[in-house]
């Protein structure tokens, strides 16, 4: 990890999204320094403040966040001598900091910038590609995030069932691009079309000639977010809601899937592309592919709304093969909620929440990043978060310190000696880009 950082500079390009207004002789943790700890932590499923008053002693947690002595000894005070990092209050300052917070503030003196940070998720995923891309797939969805407090902003959610905050991400080819904490008592696609904006106009800027399609469910299906993209030369796949006119419109390939199904006893699918347009949310017509499925349990009538044309993408192939591969997105919102502790949203107010989840998502980035520049070609792959952390990360080894040297010894049983000894030639191998 301290390898890919040094050639990928995810940690440092993070720490750049904040100002420190803390007097520069008084430091002794930089800013860097304690956002790689938090990021490193939950990568390696340290989840809450609290662990990192142990950690705060971890010598190659040291190493790792860049301090020059990893065993503490250098420190000023006394009490601290032995403890290289920084401890849970210290850690709790950085995400407590609240807006305006200046040099005169008392303890709280370190901001961080959301314009920023979103800017910062767009670099990543620009500088992963050493080519521009032809074509991408911009996935939108929103989930919950339950709440068990009286946090800020916390609101009951009727399709979720209890008190939540209802995050957007935006991921594309596994990278998170947006990662946006908000109140539940919205609609799934609020703020959707200005985070849209905002994301494609970056892309275009870098790649000014590469195709844009946004993928989503039925959340999105919004006439706002389908006419900006008409209006801008981006494409869309989105799921919609279905009701009784749509379903009519179907209901003579639900028979006949009814009929192969009786015949057969197996699931049934048939396809019907048409046009289709609301009576007054819309503003015109537009394609709707409907799916007339029947199972064992019955009708299973689904349908998508898109901009793509019959001619680029026909209806079957449309739904089965891009707009179904949406779930993959639901894969990574997964890893960043049960892996990454993305739902550790305890504090009493959105922005320190906020932080947060931002602090999960660079937590993820290390670890995709990993998969993409270490792990390229071998079983690990395709792993998910956790399972990369428990079979290459947290490993069993003999750390040894000298007065010029960390000495890690791994164990000669370690099965996955061959991947580590790959991984690790790879990312040597790997340019930098700082």
């Amino acid at each position: 990890m301290r390898e890919l950082e040094a050639k990928r500079r995810i940690i440092g390009q993070f720490a750049q999204c904040f100002v420190d207004h803390r007097k520069p002789e008084r430091i002794e943790h930089r800013v860097e320094e304690l956002v790689g700890q938090r990021g490193y932590g939950l990568a390696l499923g340290y989840e809450d403040l609290n662990d990192h008053d142990r950690l705060r002693q971890d010598p190659l947690l040291a190493v790792l966040v860049g301090k020059e002595d990893p065993t503490g000894q250098d420190r000023p005070r006394e009490q601290d001598r032995g403890k290289a990092l920084a401890g849970k209050s210290t850690l709790n300052r950085l995400e407590l900091t609240p807006e305006g917070a200046n040099a005169e503030s008392r303890y709280k003196k370190i901001g961080v910038d959301g314009t920023q940070v979103g800017e910062f998720f767009l670099n990543v995923f620009v500088q992963a590609h050493r080519k521009a891309p032809r074509e991408l797939v911009l996935d939108f969805d929103a989930t919950d995030d339950p709440v068990h407090g009286g946090q800020e902003g916390r609101f009951f959610h009727g399709y979720y069932g209890h008190y939540c905050y209802l995050p957007l991400y935006v991921f594309c080819n596994g990278f998170v691009l947006c990662a946006e904490l908000r109140r539940s008592n919205i609609d799934a696609s609020e703020g959707s079309v200005e985070v849209l904006e905002r994301i494609v106009g970056s892309l275009r800027q870098a790649w000014p000639e590469v195709k844009i399609i946004v993928r989503g469910d039925s959340g999105f299906a919004r006439e706002a977010l389908m006419s900006w993209c008409e209006s801008h030369q981006v494409d869309y796949v989105l799921g919609l809601a279905r009701n009784s006119r749509l379903e009519t419109a179907l209901r003579g390939e639900l028979e006949q899937a009814r009929q192969q199904w009786a015949k057969t006893g197996h699931a049934v699918r048939c396809f019907k592309d048409f046009r289709y347009q609301t009576r007054d949310s819309w503003s015109s017509q537009r394609r709707v592919v409907g799916k007339a499925e029947y199972l064992d349990k019955g009708a299973n009538p689904r349908f998508v709304v898109t901009s793509l044309s019959s001619q680029s993408w026909e209806g079957q192939k449309l739904y089965e093969q891009l707009y179904c591969a949406r779930g993959d997105m639901e894969n990574r919102i997964k890893e960043q909620q049960l892996d990454l502790f993305a739902d550790r949203t305890s504090a009493a107010t959105m922005r320190a929440n906020q932080l947060r989840l931002w602090l999960s998502a660079v937590a993820y980035l290390l670890l995709h990043q990993l998969r993409c520049w270490a792990l390229k070609g071998t079983d690990y792959a395709t792993a998910q978060c956790g399972t990369l952390r428990l079979r290459l990360l947290k490993i069993g080894a003999q750390v040894r310190i000298s007065v010029r040297r960390v000495l890690i010894s791994l164990a000669t049983g370690f099965p996955g000696e061959a991947i580590f000894h790959q991984a690790w030639a790879a990312l040597q191998a790997l340019p930098g880009d700082g």
